[in-house]
């Protein structure tokens, strides 16, 4: 008898557990910038002189550019692929269905509205105009379509996933481009962060009850900021190649974002609040490449600048004379900027498993 129940009760259990662990949604609702955009900056029609529309662009899945920064697809593609929802379709596409997800990222934005950019003195660093608010008023509009009623979203929208983010990595790309140091850059976080925290809110206060808020990433690592800013003096890098300080600005905005989270979960114990660690992650594919199958960390796929990093920002990605590497699977960096396909595709089953995501998306 007592075995019997003991196999009964570990067959609820696992159903349980997989009930649990399979959680799907209603759909999916991604924010952010050109990690995350999938089409809304060209939906009505590229801006002149966007490398990104050329070849060799989404050689990887789509088989031509889709306006998304990679080979293939991003987190947010593998993220629905993972739930069963299809590839986010732009916010800003007329006429489309968005009620099983809607994609408000767009490349180029910040966490800050422009007023913050002209307080420093260095608005023109900011060429895009799709700061986190925006997006959420943009959403705000789809959502009449999406559930109808203020009621009737509350409760579709608190059984869908919301991914809020990265946002911050522009913020800090317009101060250091305009002159400010990594650790003036750094000043700003508690203002940046805060205004990621006001954005979870805003959207828990909508209905959502499932919201991901990933860092921002090791940049100290990437291609571009290798090359802009590479000095003679060893001591600058880390063991792995990496600029410290700049490792040390996205560092301390995680920090601060991390405690953000945790405040927000004791305040919302209702509402699932997920840090997705994307700083840890990246630097861990560069500490240890191969065992993500990668041959190359610091060195871009795509590109015709050629020296130790590939990346020139006169030849970059899908300029004349630019290449893709032979096997962008190989490779972390895919224009210099950005991650390749395989890349995605690891942070996201990092995310949904939660070893990269606390607590994890699918826990």
């Amino acid at each position: 008898m007592a075995a019997r129940l003991a196999v009964a009760f570990l067959a609820v259990s696992s159903a349980c557990f997989l009930a649990v662990s399979g959680q799907k949604f209603n759909a999916i609702f991604s924010f952010g910038d050109s990690m995350s955009d999938t089409g809304n900056l060209c939906v009505n029609g590229p801006p002149a002189g966007l490398t990104l529309t050329q070849p060799p662009y989404g050689e990887t899945f789509f088989g031509r550019a889709t306006c998304r920064c990679s080979d293939g697809r991003l987190v947010v593609d593998f993220l629905a692929e993972k739930f069963g929802l299809p590839l986010l379709k732009p916010s800003k596409q007329g006429g489309a269905d968005f009620k099983k997800g809607a994609n408000m990222a767009i490349i180029g934005a910040t966490t800050m509205d422009s007023s913050f950019f002209q307080s420093l003195g260095i608005a023109d660093k900011i060429w895009n105009n799709g700061p986190l608010n925006t997006q959420i008023q943009w959403f705000q509009q789809l959502m009449p379509s999406i559930c109808g009623s203020t009621q009737a979203c509350k409760s579709y929208l608190s059984k869908s996933l919301f991914v809020l983010g990265e946002f911050g990595g522009n913020d800090y790309n317009a101060q250091i481009f305009g002159g400010y140091t990594p650790e003036q850059a750094s000043g700003q976080s508690g203002t940046i962060v805060d205004a990621i925290g006001k954005g979870v809110e805003q959207l828990i206060s909508l209905g959502a009850m499932y919201v991901v808020v990933p860092g921002v990433l090791p940049v100290g690592c990437f291609p571009i900021y290798l090359t802009l800013y590479q000095t003679s003096n060893a001591g600058d890098y880390d063991q792995y190649g990496c600029l410290k300080r700049f490792n040390a600005l996205s560092t301390r905005h995680n920090q601060l974002l991390q405690s953000k989270v945790t405040s927000l979960q004791g305040k919302y114990p209702g509402a699932k609040i997920m840090y997705a660690d994307f700083y840890s992650h990246v630097y861990d594919m560069v500490k240890s490449p191969g065992s993500y199958g990668f041959s190359t960390n610091l060195r871009a796929c795509c590109g015709a600048g050629g020296g130790k990093y590939n990346y020139q920002n006169s030849a970059r990605c899908g300029m004349a004379g630019a290449s893709a590497c032979s096997s962008p699977a190989s490779s972390l960096s895919w224009d210099g900027i950005h991650l390749t396909e395989a890349a995605y595709r690891k942070i996201a089953d990092g995310w949904v498993s939660g070893a990269y995501c606390h607590p994890a998306i699918s826990a």
